[in-house]
């Protein structure tokens, strides 16, 4: 089958690799449909390089048609239509039981002190082949995929996969007061849906932060009161205007949704790529070890939320020896949430938005549809941002 491979920094092909099969009788096979392509992808595209191994099969967005399923997997069965979200998760362990799938104690890729394994995201996170390819095989699948009804496009139901769960788990975390305020910093996918999620919860008012134009004309056609950072001669300039939006206090809470990929912080940019360039039996430790993330967007949000008020954090970070300003989080009083997304602990709760009426815009939300063979096109449009690319989706 066709798949889109990992090689080295920037640097995703299309190649034959082996069909998937069955391993356990937990598994499942599904013909991919649609994929998407994720702002953590472009982690691997670039940062996370030391933790990646030529041939990987990159992807964590698809979804798709059961082609096979194994022995003890009960609730599915060839024809289904599905959609795969990006964490594996056994849905009966004690962290699975409170909620926390992206915990399982089942799949927990124990040998690198990480939680739940995910479809294609470095040896990190178990090295499992992504959805970016033809076919998947789906390990857990009595639990994981989502059941979804024939009719309506994929486009209506693939972002349960990660950005609809990622996005609402941001929002929830956030703890918005009713008709409070909130402020998300970028405007990417998980940005912009966690504007269009609040908006719909209730929020009063959405600020929202990001420097590419067509990302901030987007979130200002939903509503949202947007901040261009290019307009103002500093952040405390743009910090400054917000809370004068606010009673001069700030935001109830702020959406982090940039992470790792912020811009500033020259030394870590410095530090991130000299580990990139190194070779990998040499870049892997130190990156676990010393690993420094570009905190730009974090100190932004901790500098705006209102004094009591609520950090999520929904962008990726993988720094380890990162400088936070204690002081400042003690002082404020602030409340700080996080972690990678808990999918199928939302999924029934965001099904009911997805409805012909559409309110959170999931049918034109992707900016660009490629086949799968022009993956290494959207990987570098996507990464620097050309053409107006918000979201990508790629067929087979």
């Amino acid at each position: 089958m066709k798949a889109v491979t990992w090689q080295g920094k920037r640097d995703v092909r299309v190649e034959d690799v082996p069909d998937p099969r069955i391993e356990e009788p937990t598994d499942a096979v599904i013909r991919v449909t649609s994929t998407g392509l994720c702002g953590s992808d472009l982690h691997l595209y670039e940062v996370l390089t030391p933790f990646m191994s030529p041939g990987d099969v990159l992807g964590h967005e698809p979804m798709g048609i059961v082609e096979e399923v194994g022995s003890e997997v009960s609730g599915l069965r060839h024809g289904d239509r599905v959609v795969v979200p990006f964490q594996i998760a056994c849905g009966h362990c004690f962290m699975c039981d409170t909620g926390l799938p992206t915990q399982c104690e089942t799949t927990q890729v124990t040998g690198e002190g990480m939680g739940a394994a995910i479809f294609g995201y470095s040896r990190l996170y178990g090295s499992v082949p992504g959805g970016q390819a033809e076919y998947l095989r789906v390990p857990q699948a009595q639990f994981g995929p989502i059941k979804v009804p024939e009719g309506p496009p994929d486009d209506r139901f693939v972002y349960l996969s990660d950005v609809l769960p990622t996005a609402w788990q941001a929002v929830e975390y956030a703890a918005v007061p009713p008709g409070g305020t909130l402020a998300v910093l970028g405007l990417g996918p998980i940005g912009d849906m966690a504007c269009r999620i609040a908006r719909a919860r209730g929020a009063e008012r959405v600020f929202g932060v990001d420097l590419v134009p067509e990302r901030l004309t987007r979130a200002q056609q939903r509503g949202v009161e947007t901040y261009d950072l290019r307009a103002f001669d500093n952040e405390k300039s743009l910090v400054h205007a917000i809370q004068e939006e606010t009673g001069g206090r700030g935001p109830d809470a702020v959406i982090d949704a940039v992470g790792t990929e912020a811009h500033g912080g020259a030394a870590a940019k410095l530090a991130q790529k000299a580990t990139a360039l190194m070779p990998r039996k040499l870049s892997a430790p130190l990156a676990e070890r010393f690993s420094i993330d570009r905190l730009g967007a974090l100190h932004m949000a901790i500098d705006l939320v209102r004094r009591g008020g609520t950090i999520s954090l929904s962008g990726v970070y993988g720094g380890m020896a990162d400088p936070m300003p204690m002081l400042t989080l003690f002082d404020k009083q602030i409340q700080l949430r996080m972690g990678q997304a808990n999918v199928r602990r939302w999924t029934d709760q965001i099904l009911p938005y997805l409805t012909d009426e559409d309110p959170l815009g999931v049918q034109d939300f992707a900016t660009h549809r490629l086949p799968l063979t022009e993956a290494p096109h959207a990987y570098e449009m996507f990464q620097r941002k050309q053409d107006g690319a918000v979201k990508v989706l790629m067929q087979p």
